[in-house]
């Protein structure tokens, strides 16, 4: 079988992306996949002397056909001008990141690679580098001109999926609606199926109150909006139950019955995901036509250049992109 070509955009080249990648593709057996970096060569030889790791690395062409056992470099020579400085914010550093982003999600269109791995970027650099978006998902989704993506957590023990993502707290009970629960959870449905080959999968529903609304005394969101959807998906054959108080749904260990759990916002699945999968867990974007996947962490700016980051979360998402990868090209 053909073995799949992974684009890893490098991130900003200030946080622990490049650090966590050269850890990972130190040990990894490149027999698997063709790894392919997104990025910058100066940025490469940076990190690999503060990490003493000296991989042998081909410079990607777009003409030539890739081989297996070795790792690729696509250097987008935007680091002419940029002192690497681990631990700051920079507007060069956002662009940098941002670029080597889209190059990825280009390779991918282009099915010049299968998948791709995103390493952390900074918000606040790259609104500085003029990129007014909140993260990767929402620039994936314009890229990709994509108008329905979920934002998926997934580890070996937990899959958590989003009704709304990156957006105020105050604004969430508004921006709740029963198409955008229907939508979302039928994104995720088939994204469990065909992504991670769950043939029938089961997804719980959290509710958006305290308690789940204690039958309406604490709100009616889950009376008036989530029951109502959730009812009508399992006339269609979905199989999503709910909505259930998020407390003790996580306290009771719940989530391990289930094949993925939605939440109605943000903190409400990722404080969960975060606090039990130690650092393994990884980003999926479903509903896009391309893999991409990310590990679950950020920039790290404190630890940054101090070979000390931990690079199990980007192998995680490295694995998975694969994983998925492999599981389209069975298909196609």
């Amino acid at each position: 079988m053909k073995k799949p070509v992974i684009a890893i955009s490098m991130g900003d080249p200030n946080g622990i992306g490049p650090e966590v990648i050269l850890k990972f593709l130190k040990q990894y057996d490149l027999s698997n996949s063709i790894p392919v970096l997104v990025g910058s060569g100066k940025v490469v030889e940076y990190y690999s002397e503060i990490c003493d790791i000296h991989l042998p690395i081909r410079r990607f062409s777009e003409k030539d056909s890739l081989e297996n056992g070795n790792v690729y470099l696509l250097d987008l020579n935007e680091s002419s001008n940029f002192e690497i400085n681990p631990g700051e914010i920079s507007n060069l550093a956002g662009k940098m990141a941002m670029k080597a982003v889209e190059k990825g999600i280009e390779l991918c269109m282009n099915k010049q690679a299968d998948a791709l791995v995103t390493a952390p970027i900074s918000k606040e650099s790259i609104n500085l580098a003029g990129y007014n978006i909140p993260g990767h998902t929402e620039f994936l989704a314009e890229k990709t001109k994509t108008e329905e993506v979920v934002m998926v957590l997934a580890s070996e023990i937990l899959r958590v999926a989003l009704a709304t993502i990156h957006i105020p707290l105050k604004d969430v009970s508004r921006s709740i609606t029963k198409g955008i629960i229907q939508r979302n959870l039928r994104i995720l449905q088939k994204s469990l199926k065909v992504d991670f080959g769950i043939y029938e999968p089961k997804i719980a529903v959290l509710g958006l109150n305290p308690h789940a609304g204690d039958g309406g005394v604490i709100g009616k969101e889950e009376i008036d909006i989530i029951r109502p959807a959730l009812d009508e998906l399992s006339s269609e054959g979905l199989n999503v139950v709910g909505p259930y108080a998020a407390d003790g749904y996580f306290g009771n260990g719940m989530h391990e019955h289930f094949d993925a759990t939605f939440a109605m916002y943000h903190d409400q699945g990722l404080i969960p995901f975060k606090t039990l999968t130690f650092g393994e867990g990884v980003n999926f974007t479903a509903g896009l036509p391309i893999i991409r996947t990310s590990p679950d962490h950020g920039t790290a700016f404190d630890i940054a250049g101090k070979n000390i980051a931990d690079m199990h979360s980007f192998q995680s998402a490295y694995q998975m992109a694969a994983m998925m990868a492999q599981n389209r090209i069975r298909k196609s």
